[in-house]
């Protein structure tokens, strides 16, 4: 497998290395002779200083400085005026002119030939400077010239390699790390701190790495939750099996008269089974794919649950306060049982003579939907447990699985709202839904 890390890397450095070195043979091939004129030492400001001279001191004095520079510098120098003509002999061999003129291709003569115009700031006259200077000369200025633009080349190399390097390594760490992460997660064994520190930087690997961070503390929270469901699940389920156990093992050795007594047993055994399995399967319904939202009108669906309630306890008192505009966006079956839920609980454990209130109203942008009972409430202690799965505060005597109101939270958190459980200071127990008008889809 070839590694990232190497294919990023070597991309880039390639690429600044061969864009680095075609500018500066680029520049060397197009501009040869501008290159020559502006890095050669001995003709650096040559130009403004002969013809400076040749104005001020005349042409004698110009022609000896000329030839004590061929003597220092190896470079014959001649200068024209515009018209073309030598304002002073210069350094030239006397045949030179007529052995260029019989040598047109330049690569073959002994020297290269440069010229330069240059225009007097003092009398604005336009001088023409022709140099020559020979090829072993040249060749021994390239060899010292060329250590500067290698050495210039060598440093660019070494900083943009450095640079690819952290580029590189910037881009790589951080896949490195959601690699060992998707692993852990994989093994069940993701730490949920692990990506903190990647998720705090500031570009899309820092987004990514915080969007994995809360996918896998969702996942780790939904085994989790799932292995403890199982765990209840079992549990739950062992003991009406074991006690349908027992009696079937009674009505094998029992009397024809003991069996009449023992069925009614069964049956309410079976009832009670079904009644568990029932409420195991619609809490295992509300995580799968529920499909689109769709509009709910509130106050029939409360007048609904209230008579169904009714049908149940007809000596209990409920009281709706809900305008009749109400809608929220949601999937009815599920905020129904939901609702259905909180309702039975309240019936099961409201005091006699007292009102069961249920009320719905809207609060900026959320809807509150409050059943509230005047029963013994709940011990504060066990108030942050309630809604879990098979969970029941001690002390309790009615008949109940634990599973009511952990059907109601899941309801409200798939409405992306939550479930609120509270004791009433004027005495009773209120279970509010609280769900957003607007959800985000």
């Amino acid at each position: 497998m070839r590694s990232l890390f190497w294919r990023i890397l070597a991309t880039l450095w390639l690429a600044l290395a061969i864009v680095a070195g075609l500018s500066i043979l680029l520049g060397r091939a197009l501009n040869q002779d501008a290159w020559i004129l502006s890095r050669h030492p001995a003709l650096q400001g040559l130009a403004e200083q002969l013809v400076q001279r040749y104005e001020t001191q005349g042409p004698g004095d110009t022609q000896s400085y000329l030839e004590r520079f061929r003597h220092r510098a190896r470079i014959d120098v001649q200068i024209l005026n515009d018209t073309g003509h030598p304002v002073v002999e210069g350094t030239f061999p006397p045949r030179a002119a007529a052995f260029e003129a019989r040598h047109p291709n330049k690569r073959r003569l002994p020297w290269r030939r440069l010229t330069e115009e240059y225009t007097s700031p003092t009398s604005n006259e336009s001088y023409l400077l022709i140099y020559r200077i020979p090829y072993p000369e040249l060749d021994a200025w390239h060899r010292g010239s060329l250590l500067w633009p290698i050495s210039a080349l060598v440093i660019a190399l070494v900083v943009l390699t450095l640079f690819s390097l952290a580029l590189t390594l910037s881009i790589t760490r951080p896949l490195n790390r959601l690699r060992r992460a998707v692993h852990d997660l994989g093994q069940t064994a993701y730490q949920q701190d692990s990506l903190s520190r990647l998720a705090r930087r500031r570009d899309e690997l820092g987004v990514l790495a915080g969007d994995f961070n809360r996918m896998g503390q969702r996942l780790q929270g939904l085994i989790g939750s799932q292995r403890q469901l199982l765990r209840d699940v079992s549990h739950e389920l062992r003991s009406p099996l074991a006690r349908l156990r027992v009696a079937l093992a009674l009505a094998e050795r029992a009397t024809p008269e003991q069996r009449d007594r023992l069925w009614p047993r069964l049956s309410q055994e079976c009832d009670r089974l079904e009644a568990l399995i029932s409420e195991i399967l619609a809490l295992a319904r509300l995580d799968a794919e529920p499909g689109a939202r769709q509009p709910i009108q509130l106050r029939p669906l409360l007048d609904e649950l209230v008579d169904d309630a009714k049908l149940l306890d007809p000596e209990q008192v409920l009281r709706v306060e809900c305008e009749s505009g109400v809608q929220l966006d949601g999937w009815r079956d599920m905020l129904e049982r939901a609702l259905d839920n909180l309702l039975r609980n309240a019936l099961r454990f409201n005091s006699p003579g007292q009102p069961i209130e249920i009320a719905a109203y809207q609060e900026a942008d959320r809807l509150l939907i409050r059943v509230r009972d005047h029963g013994p409430g709940v011990a504060s202690e066990h108030l942050t447990r309630l809604g879990e799965p098979f969970y029941r505060a001690p002390n309790q005597a009615a008949a109940g699985h634990g599973l009511g109101l952990a059907i109601a939270r899941r309801a409200a958190e798939r409405h992306g709202g939550t479930l609120k459980l509270e004791n009433r200071p004027d005495g009773g127990f209120a279970a509010t839904l609280e769900l957003p008008l607007s959800p985000e889809f």
